[in-house]
This record gives C-alpha cells, structure tokens and sequence, in this order.
C-alpha cells in the first residue's frame, strides 16, 4: 500500500505567537494519528516558484491514514490556533507505491 504525506510550504508567518500554539497542538496531534517528521525547518533551496521558508514533510502508513490525520478534531483543533497566523501550501500526496 502506497504511503501518505504531508507537505507543507510556508509562504509567510504573520503571528509567531499563533505559529508556536498550532505547533503545540499539532506535533502530538500527527503523532497520535501515526505520523513521522521526516524534515522539518531544515534547509531549502528554492527553485521556480518555490519560497526557501519553513517546510515540513510528514509521512503515513498510506494516503487515507494521512487525509483521516488531517481531518481529525485534533488536528483541526490546531488549525483552530493557528488561525491567520501563516500562508502556507498545504498537500497531501499518494507515495508511489
């Protein structure tokens, strides 16, 4: 079964004090939920159209497992914190297999 990821790219951070209460809320949320940092706040180079700011990439067991994680109230909980708080691209893609 293919495996589930998140991807998140930050555009901006408007409000650290919102950014470090989703942070709070959402490490154990996606551990609950089984997922694995697998890069977070390193570092990027950009290309294209990419920005070089915080990004996070944050493997499941498979996609449906990743879709249920970022449904679930505690996850949506942290989103709540978050708030207007960031710009972010926010993805969840299908591993290949």
């Amino acid at each position: 079964m293919p495996k589930g990821y998140w991807v998140s790219v930050y555009r901006s951070i408007s409000d650290p004090e919102k950014l470090a209460a989703y942070n709070k809320l959402a490490g154990p949320a996606v551990k609950a939920a089984g997922g694995r940092v697998l890069a977070r706040d390193g570092r990027v180079v950009a290309h294209e159209a990419g920005i070089a700011q915080r990004t996070i990439l944050i493997e499941f067991d498979s996609f449906d497992q990743a879709v249920a994680a970022r449904a679930s109230a505690p996850y949506q909980e942290a989103l709540t914190a978050l708030g207007d708080g960031v710009e972010r691209d926010f993805r969840i893609i299908e591993g290949l297999g």
